[in-house]
């Protein structure tokens, strides 16, 4: 199932929690479902994709991270597996919702 999959470097996040920010944009409350935790300055600005429990896929561009747990750093993304980002998306295949995966 394409839900499933990884990407090419083996690292796959899960979407927790998927809110409008205040502002602009939306905020992801994402876990990490497999690989190795990436450096949080690899994250930054980078455009991933989501991928709907459906097939259903979105692009989106991180761009910052939201800091309600703290101050986001490597150590912690490897520690807790979770991190906060500010995304925009770019197609029309969003709303990011609850159980989609996003890959880097």
């Amino acid at each position: 199932m394409a839900a499933e999959t990884t990407s090419r470097n083996g690292v796959s996040f899960r979407v927790l929690d998927a809110m409008d920010a205040p502002h602009f944009g939306r905020i992801l409350r994402l876990r990490l479902h497999s690989g190795e935790a990436p450096s949080i300055k690899s994250i930054k600005g980078s455009e991933m994709r989501a991928v709907a429990p459906d097939g259903q896929s979105c692009r989106f561009k991180v761009l910052g991270f939201a800091v309600f747990g703290g101050k986001p750093s490597r150590e912690r993304l490897a520690r807790t597996g979770r991190i906060d980002v500010h995304v925009e998306e770019l197609d029309e295949g969003g709303p990011i919702g609850l159980r989609w995966t996003v890959h880097p």
